[in-house]
């Protein structure tokens, strides 16, 4: 399990995405790339009561493993920025796959989505209708 100053902390129990707070983040070289996070983020503000953006990977993860936030989600990301926040939700009782749903090589990927068991497959599946969803 993981835990906060020797406590146990948890992922929420949110299990509406219209009740949710997400949190990404978009890439340095967003006007460069196409693969910016975008169109997710422009779908997900308006199905969702929000989505922040911290400027972390890691700290977004670590804000879904200690439920402040119900899910994380971004495209373009490497490795060494989820890894260890990747361990600490799946400690703290959530799901981590990419953006096909899969959860499997998904350091890989590039693309993440974070969050509890419920939410994090009604997250994948909005992805997957996004514009950018579209195209994967």
């Amino acid at each position: 399990g993981a835990t906060r100053n020797r406590r146990p902390i948890h992922v929420s129990q949110t299990a509406e995405l219209g009740k949710s707070l997400l949190v990404s983040g978009f890439a340095y070289d967003r006007r460069e790339t196409l693969d910016n996070n975008y169109a997710e983020f422009c779908h997900l503000t308006h199905l969702t009561q929000g989505v922040r953006r911290d400027g972390a990977a890691a700290l977004d993860l670590a804000y879904v493993a200690c439920g402040r936030a119900d899910a994380y989600f971004e495209s373009g990301i490497k490795a060494w920025d989820v890894a260890g926040g990747m361990l600490l939700v799946r400690e703290a009782g959530g799901r981590v796959s990419d953006f096909k749903g899969c959860g499997e090589r998904i350091l890989d990927a590039g693309n993440i989505v974070a969050g509890n068991v419920r939410i994090n497959p009604i997250l994948q599946a909005t992805i997957a209708q996004s514009e950018y969803g579209k195209s994967f």
